[in-house]
């Protein structure tokens, strides 16, 4: 038996940490520093990850997935905490979430899902200074030995092909979202 540990490449990691801190050291307090606010100025593309924005909302994919399809559901309006939020915002963006989860079952018919947010740098925020919802879709058996043991997470589909699976749903977002907000008051 060989006395050396298996290793796992795991490259995009290296992008992440780096990215992180590049962020950490510009400080995502200042607005002008925070992808989540520079991000709606583009158009929704491939290359950006932006499924769909207005105003108020941006849902973008999660650039270092913990699972295909994974979501992330963010006000425009850059806060650090959820009582920072206008409650109109807080409306538009919780009636986002259950959409978005319609888009990923359309495109990926999950089992269930996990949902979260992590606020602040010590409640695990890889961008503390702007809150954001994650939506995880999730299968009977996706999380196995490697991300137990390993510390490393196999994501069986590239962040394109993805996006060329979730874009579609996006195509009527916007009117099923003022339906959705219309039916709320």
């Amino acid at each position: 038996m060989s006395s050396q540990i298996p290793r796992l490449w795991a490259p995009w990691r290296g992008e992440w940490i780096q990215e992180q801190k590049e962020l950490r050291k510009d400080s995502t307090t200042e607005k002008q520093k925070c992808p989540f606010c520079e991000l709606p100025k583009q158009a929704a593309s491939k290359e950006n990850l932006v499924l769909f924005h207005d105003d108020d909302v941006l849902v973008i994919m999660n650039k270092f997935p913990y699972n295909p399809g994974h979501i992330m559901v963010i006000p425009r309006e850059h806060v650090s905490y959820p009582h920072q939020l206008e409650a109109r915002i807080w409306n538009k963006v919780s009636q986002s979430i259950p959409l978005v989860m319609k888009c990923i079952e359309e495109a990926f018919h999950p089992q269930g899902f996990n949902l979260g947010m992590n606020v602040d740098v010590a409640g695990g925020a890889g961008i503390p200074g702007h809150i954001h919802w994650h939506i995880l879709p999730r299968w009977v058996g996706d999380t196995n030995f490697m991300p137990l043991l390993a510390e490393a997470k196999a994501i069986n589909m590239h962040n394109e092909t993805i996006y060329d699976r979730l874009s579609p749903q996006f195509g009527g977002f916007a009117k099923k979202l003022e339906e959705t907000l219309q039916k709320s008051l």
